[in-house]
Formats: C-alpha cells, structure tokens, sequence
C-alpha cells in the first residue's frame, strides 16, 4: 500500500460529513477539481473505494462508512500529538492578559510548555478580550458571555469561578444568618469605561432574582468606598468578584447568598483561529482537570448566557 497523507485523510473526513464536494472544498479552502484528485488518490492508496457519487449526490461506500470513524480517531491522534509537542518545545512566547484573578499556580503548570509574560496592564474584562481578539494578547482571563465570544471571534474555557456574598451592617455575635438574593442590593456603577461586565452581570441578577440595584456614580464596586455603600444600604450588597480578597471591616459581615447561590465564572479566552501550539498548549495546561467548580449544582444561578449555563441551571 502506498504512503497515505494525514492531509489526504482530512479531506476524506470533510467530504463525509458535508456529502457534497463543492461544499467540502470551501470549507477546506481548495479548489474543486483538486479535491477530487486527492480523494481519488487516496481511494486508489487504499485500494478501497470510499464514495458513490453521480451528478446529482455523494454517498459513502460501506468501506467508506467503516472507515470514518477510524481515520477520525487517527487524526485525533495527529492533533494531539501537535499539541504535545508544542507543549515540549517550550519555545513560544504567549502573552496573557487578566482583569484581578488569575490560578495561583499558572507559572508551575505553564512552565513546561510556554513562555508566559502576565501582561502588566490590568484592565477590565470587555477590554482583555478585546485585546485578545485584536491580536495584541495571545489569552486572557476574563468574564464573557456567549454572545460576547461569538461577536468577537473568541473560544473559551471555565478556568475559575467565584461564589459571590453580600456584606452588611454587623448585628449581634453569633452566626451571621444567610440572606437570599431578593433581599440584597446590586451596585451598579454609570462608569462603563471600567464596569460593563459588571454592570451587565449585575442588573441580570436583579431581574432574575429579585435583588435590587443602586445606582452609584463613584467607581464604588469594590474598595473602601465599597463598604461605605454598605454602611449606607438598608439591606445586605452583593460583592463583586475583584472585592473576594478584600478585608471586611470590624463593623460589617459576611453573608452568603442562598436561593439561588451566586456564581461569577472566569473564562480563559483565545482567537478561534489561532493556530499556534504553544497557545493551545497553555490552554490545556491552565484548563485541565478544573471541572466544572460547583457551578452545576441545582442550587446555583449563572447569567443565562453564561459560557457554562446549563438549561438546568436557575435564572
């Protein structure tokens, strides 16, 4: 048997699925006619004919139909032996930008199979992503919707989550009692420049749940300025993701959200057409084995076009 190209292979796989070549040619960008060589070269390779074709249609012989899901299988094996050795080489160079969070251990897990610069400009998540899209970062950790993804020309994976709480005036010692989320206050800031993921999550979660949201004008989502909101606010305010760390003065307290508890996700974004190994190569590093976080439970709420919302999920 004749030597046979993974290149070969390829199309074979895209002729299969689309059963039309002029279709299967777009979509690998070459010409019709060449296309149909190639196939007949392979055919003619595998001693097997893979296509009944006439004028009017293309169907898969029974020995085409047996081998599809083989030759799948084999070019999986390809890809991931690319990405394999591009993890290796550790030769790239990929910039990733974030917006306050980023895994504590993204240096040791990167460390085999890329050069990471952690850009210094720490910026907000419509703006990191952007930046991906327009090629001056290679990935970003951020907060993006689907439909932010889709207009971008983005891909993403879950890389973190974060269980939001609210913050309220300190009562008597003792447990600090759960507040559900109808009975907090949302921030919402005019600022967009900084706060449009934010503003966007937030007024969500008010009309999915109840909580009420307070218009400031401050830049107040989080910092001291954040706590004196608190001390203003009637009811227990909900805190942001870049408050997580933030101590909480002696006079105030943690409550944690129920009915629904809250989640905010951090997605590791990239371009969908990037094709660099060492790209793919940190996404996998960074990206595998973190599950799904908790963010699934029956119990939690997500924006309805959150990255990883599930139909199950509550709105």
């Amino acid at each position: 048997m004749a030597p046979v190209e993974l290149r070969q292979l390829r199309y074979f796989v895209a002729v299969a699925e689309e059963l039309n070549f002029g279709r299967a040619a777009e979509r690998l960008l070459i010409a019709g006619p060449s296309l149909s060589q190639q196939i007949k070269a392979l055919e003619r390779d595998l001693g097997v004919r893979l296509f009944d074709r006439d004028r009017r249609k293309v169907s898969l012989t029974p020995a085409g139909a047996a081998l599809l899901p083989h030759t799948r299988a084999l070019l999986d094996r390809a890809d991931d032996l690319k990405r394999r050795a591009g993890r290796l080489s550790g030769s790239q160079a990929v910039r990733l930008g974030y917006v306050n969070w980023l895994p504590a251990d993204l240096m040791s897990r990167t460390a085999a199979v890329a050069q990471v610069h952690i850009d210094a400009w720490v910026a907000p998540s419509h703006t990191q992503a952007a930046r991906v899209a327009d090629g001056s970062l290679d990935l970003a950790v951020c907060w993006l919707r689907t439909e932010d993804l889709q207009r971008l020309g983005l891909r993403a994976r879950l890389i973190g989550a974060d269980r939001l709480y609210a913050v309220s005036r300190g009562g008597d010692s003792g447990d600090v009692p759960e507040v559900t989320a109808r009975d907090t206050d949302v921030l919402v800031d005019d600022d967009l420049t900084a706060w449009a993921a934010w503003n966007v999550y937030a007024e969500e979660l008010a009309q999915a749940t109840g909580a009420r949201t307070v218009r400031i004008s401050d830049g107040a989502i989080t910092g001291p300025a954040f706590f004196d909101h608190v001390r203003r606010c009637t009811r227990p305010v909900v805190n942001s993701p870049k408050g997580q760390t933030s101590p909480i003065p002696p006079d105030l307290v943690r409550r944690e959200i129920v009915a629904p508890k809250v989640y905010w996700t951090w997605s590791l974004v990239w371009r969908e057409k990037e094709d660099r190994a060492g790209v793919q190569a940190v996404v996998d590093a960074l990206c595998e084995g973190v599950g799904d976080l908790g963010i699934h439970a029956p119990d939690v709420w997500l924006p309805a076009d959150d990255p990883y919302a599930k139909p199950s999920d509550l709105r």
